[in-house]
């Protein structure tokens, strides 16, 4: 338990951390972020609690489709936009495209890591990814269609709003889906303990 607790946050906070260096590598940020920043823009409020407050409202359309939240759910709200704040404080914006570059490369496979990380802790997975298995769950619908459908909603309101959509966006959209198969199996928790983690959870 104490590693896989331990495996959680540091997978949050290093997925703040690269949220954060998607920001300051200037060359576009992925779907969720994208909105982030827009209505961070749009409000003079700084990125980490548009993060924070977006994550607990979009855990609140949890409760019609009758999801519920684990410890990775709720840390996942708070952890991510304050590991995100305190990156941004200290990490500059390169002042050369190939830095820029190299950031954005190095914020894409660290954000894969850092997922591994936390959804193989096996503590419930972020709002955003929970409310799509949820909207699964209850209607039906393709995994790939509600997912596709929630980024490109965010997406085109975020840009609307003044957030950063560039090669990075599209960068993101192509290398996280397989960095992430790739990176998943590293940090899985094994069968056996998920079956008695199960078993626990049927007897409480």
């Amino acid at each position: 338990m104490l590693r896989r607790l331990l495996q959680l946050y540091v997978g949050l906070c290093l997925y703040g951390v690269s949220i954060a260096m998607y920001v300051r590598a200037g060359l576009g940020v992925d779907p969720w972020d994208v909105f982030h920043l827009g209505v961070s823009q749009q409000l003079s409020a700084d990125f980490g609690t548009v993060m924070i407050v977006t994550g607990a409202l979009v855990l609140l359309l949890w409760i019609p489709i009758r999801q519920r939240p684990g410890l990775g759910t709720v840390s996942n709200v708070i952890v991510l936009g304050l590991a995100a704040n305190a990156t941004l404080s200290v990490l500059g914006t390169p002042d050369s495209l190939w830095l820029q570059s190299g950031l954005l490369i190095a914020a894409v496979m660290l954000n894969a890591v850092a997922t591994g990380m936390y959804i193989g802790a096996g503590f419930g997975p972020g709002p955003r990814d929970g409310l799509m298995t949820g909207i699964h769950a209850r209607t039906g619908w393709s995994i790939r269609a509600i997912r596709t459908t929630i980024e490109i909603t965010v997406l085109v309101i975020g840009y609307f709003l003044g957030g950063s959509v560039g090669v990075g966006t599209l960068v993101y959209a192509l290398a996280i889906g397989p960095l992430i198969q790739l990176c998943l199996p590293w940090f899985q928790v094994k069968p056996s303990t998920t079956s008695s983690l199960n078993k626990a959870k049927a007897v409480n």
